[in-house]
């Protein structure tokens, strides 16, 4: 046998991929309307964001970042829109560490523009101006939820 059939066998170390980019759900409220035009546009926005992540294999997760934005004008709810953004990668060669912060920062962090684009498309087809989301810093936020996760909660007397 040639010596080099050594280099023929599976990579070692670190192995992440993109399988697939998907939007698993959108929807789009506008209760008030078409009175909500009618007022002059000062929006308040506020912006929920949650992960998931499903194994799909030893190797393979969904990851799923929803975005939910709310925005009202002078307290009417001007609209209501949803997405989740799902996305199937492939991770190996990683320890229980690395692969929890790329499933939940940098995975997410993939996501987002995807979640931002189709929300704005869609508030712009609602006919409100166009809302391009800042972006996020998702490692951040997973380091947040990790001290959260180490820190007891404090006992109660």
């Amino acid at each position: 046998m040639p010596e080099n059939d050594q280099a023929v066998q599976q990579p070692t170390g670190p192995q992440f991929s993109i399988q697939r980019i998907y939007v698993k759900d959108a929807s789009l409220e506008t209760p008030n309307s078409p009175q909500i035009f009618t007022k002059k546009w000062q929006p308040e926005i506020n912006l929920e964001m949650n992960t998931r992540t499903t194994p799909l294999s030893p190797e393979h997760f969904e990851v799923v970042l929803t975005l939910t934005v709310t925005v009202k004008n002078e307290e009417d709810t001007a609209f209501l829109v949803e997405v989740q953004q799902g996305g199937i990668f492939q991770v190996a060669g990683m320890n229980e560490q690395e692969v929890g912060h790329t499933l939940g920062a940098f995975c997410p962090n993939l996501l987002f523009p995807y979640a931002r684009e189709t929300i704005d498309s869609l508030v712009t087809k609602a006919s409100f101006p166009a809302l391009m989301l800042s972006p996020v810093n998702f490692d951040a936020l997973y380091a947040q939820q990790l001290q959260q996760k180490a820190t007891p909660p404090a006992e109660q007397h």
